[in-house]
């Protein structure tokens, strides 16, 4: 599923492409992808917006339009939302197309049709599955090392699922946890009310770090994620522990082991990230 730093390119390769422009057509090939408002209306509401900004929260993708509504995005395992011109062929998974003023499109493709797109007012935003829940933003100037602190002290739980936790820090998801931990040397299967405020502070440092550098390598692509021009990220050149099952660790040789932390696959380094 693409995390915070692929949304985050999605969102800044298509912000210099689409404000300003308004939408003049939209087809819809699959309409159980729009969840609200029903696909007709969801038409008629759509043509005829400006695209005032693109934005981001968590793992969702918002374009603001003018009137007060929004177009939000939620890209889920295999979602693409592309920019391109109109003569491009046709993705054989591709399930919205948004024309615009500039005779260009914008298109939506998602293999596993697990994406979900809604069109809705400012004062709905909080009506989307998942979206009034979500977390402190890791990259935003609230989110400090005392923050860290003081929300790990008083929550009991194993590590590795706190940080997939989307009411607890948004964006974060599997990759990213994993090399997150790996960097600050701490076991996923940690509790959160043990790690020392020496251990806090490396994970506060890791989480920005990783994150940033995700950002910089426009996202990981492990299999499907394409950003806002149709490219693949660069950052799985660079993952330390992620996918990398019995190589060995850039910083003590030691095999990668995978492992389940409470159902999910993950990756770490036994010498550096000791129980």
């Amino acid at each position: 599923m693409p995390e915070l730093p692929e949304v985050e390119t999605v969102k800044r390769t298509l912000q210099p492409k689409l404000a300003g422009l308004t939408f003049t057509d939209v087809q819809i090939f699959l309409p159980k992808i729009i969840r609200t408002p029903e696909p007709e209306e969801f038409k008629a509401k759509l043509i005829n917006k400006k695209i005032v900004k693109v934005n981001r929260r968590g793992k969702y993708l918002l374009i603001n339009l003018n009137g007060g509504l929004n177009l939000a995005v939620h890209l889920r395992m295999t979602g693409s939302l592309v920019y391109c011109e109109p003569d491009k062929p046709l993705s054989k998974y591709t399930h919205l197309i948004l024309s615009l003023s500039n005779n260009s499109q914008l298109r939506f493709a998602d293999m596993r049709q697990f994406g979900r797109i809604w069109l809705v007012p400012d004062t709905s935003m909080n009506d989307l599955a998942g979206y009034k829940d979500l977390g402190i933003e890791p990259l935003d100037n609230l989110f400090t090392k005392g923050f860290l602190k003081k929300e790990l002290r008083r929550r009991h739980v194993r590590i590795k699922p706190l940080l997939l936790d989307q009411t607890f820090i948004a964006g974060l998801g599997n990759i990213y946890t994993d090399e997150v931990l790996h960097r600050a040397k701490i076991n996923p299967e940690r509790l959160a009310t043990t790690l020392s405020p020496r251990e806090i502070a490396r994970l506060f440092h890791a989480i920005q770090e990783v994150l940033q550098e995700g950002i910089e390598n426009r996202g990981t692509t492990v299999r499907d994620f394409i950003d806002g021009d149709g490219r693949a990220g660069n950052y799985q050149e660079f993952l330390q522990v992620y996918n990398r099952e019995g190589k060995p660790c850039c910083h003590c040789s030691q095999n990668i082991l995978r492992k389940k932390v409470c159902g999910r696959s993950t990756y770490f380094c036994p010498s550096c990230q000791k129980i």
